[in-house]
């Protein structure tokens, strides 16, 4: 008899032990059985997010076991989080409790206007572009920053970031502080100051460099034209001024009824840089602003052959030279 219960005792705890065992298994082994990108809004109920979770999950009914025991329904985190197969249900659980979210990089360049900017920003986040040309827009916010409404858009320096996708715009736009800040170095800080310019002005100037050419490898060249100008107080007579004071990035060939535009953006009628950057530039066209070359150019045009790269001169004439070989390409091509 005794014999008999030492068995039956024997076999109870064997599968006791095997019950635990497959039990841990379940919750700790790979639960996943499909990886995807789960994004938790602001506005997802948990009865929503439960039935997603549930899709992603071997044993849903487990899913829901454990999720009860951490209080998920009340303490999950919205953001972005990648889920993979090798994912067990207590990792998955935790991960959205924690809030241990994937970040996202965000890349800003080849921005000319705020609500462009918000645009581009509300691909990668959460928040909509309302949301963030708002917050892009508001003086209180620019003003706290060290900045003016106008000015506002010289803080943003182009480069690709890694943000989290639940980041509000407040947040991004402290983050993108931080990031000018570090940006403007003792070094370029030296020669800022060296040209006598603001960090504003540094900017600006490096706006007009970049929509001027796309070459690179001439952008310093371009920048001394016009420190040149600067220096003796020659007008910067800039054709991508007047194109974004009138607001028509179209213009292909800037003609004379468009100098005629009023704007204290346009640098054929007004001395000196424009109050604010017409797009963001490039982190080279801004550090060609900070070392231009030295040259005695006051001139310069794009080359007839439409290589990307322009002619420079040194007086008038011989500028008017280079303008009319130009004119006459562009003439000839048809371009208006």
């Amino acid at each position: 008899m005794l014999k008999k219960y030492l068995l039956v005792s024997s076999v109870l705890a064997t599968i006791a032990v095997i019950s635990v065992v497959y039990a841990y298994s379940l919750f700790f082994g790979s639960g996943v059985k499909k990886e995807g990108d789960l994004y938790i809004s602001s506005n997802i109920s948990y009865f929503e997010l439960a039935d997603s979770l549930r899709s992603y999950v071997k044993h849903p009914s487990l899913f829901d076991i454990y999720a009860k025991r951490l209080n998920l329904e009340n303490s999950y985190k919205k953001g972005y989080y990648k889920i993979d197969r090798s994912m067990s249900i207590v990792e998955l659980v935790r991960k959205i409790k924690l809030g241990m979210q994937e970040p996202v990089d965000v890349a800003i360049n080849n921005v000319r206007t705020i609500p462009q900017l918000a645009g581009k920003l509300s691909h990668r986040f959460e928040a909509d572009s309302m949301a963030f040309l708002k917050a892009l827009t508001s003086a209180e916010i620019a003003q706290r920053l060290g900045f003016t409404s106008e000015t506002f858009f010289s803080m943003f320096i182009p480069n690709t970031y890694e943000v989290y996708w639940s980041t509000t715009p407040e947040e991004y736009i402290a983050r993108m502080a931080k990031e000018y800040k570090r940006f403007w170095n003792a070094d370029r800080e030296a020669k800022r100051k060296k040209l006598g310019l603001t960090r504003v002005q540094v900017m600006t100037l490096a706006s007009i460099i970049y929509e001027e050419t796309a070459r690179e490898d001439e952008m310093a060249r371009i920048a001394s034209v016009y420190v040149n100008r600067l220096r003796i107080g020659m007008p910067l007579q800039a054709d991508p001024t007047v194109k974004y004071a009138m607001g028509d990035f179209s213009i292909r060939r800037v003609l004379y009824k468009h100098l005629k535009h009023d704007s204290p953006y346009n640098t054929y009628l007004y001395r000196g840089l424009p109050p604010a950057p017409i797009c963001m530039p490039s982190v080279v066209a801004i550090d060609a602003a900070l070392n231009p070359e030295k040259s005695k150019y006051l001139y310069f045009c794009a080359r007839p052959s439409f290589d990307g790269y322009h002619n420079f001169a040194k007086t008038l004439s011989e500028h008017n030279n280079n303008a009319r070989k130009y004119s006459a390409e562009l003439n000839r091509r048809n371009i208006k």
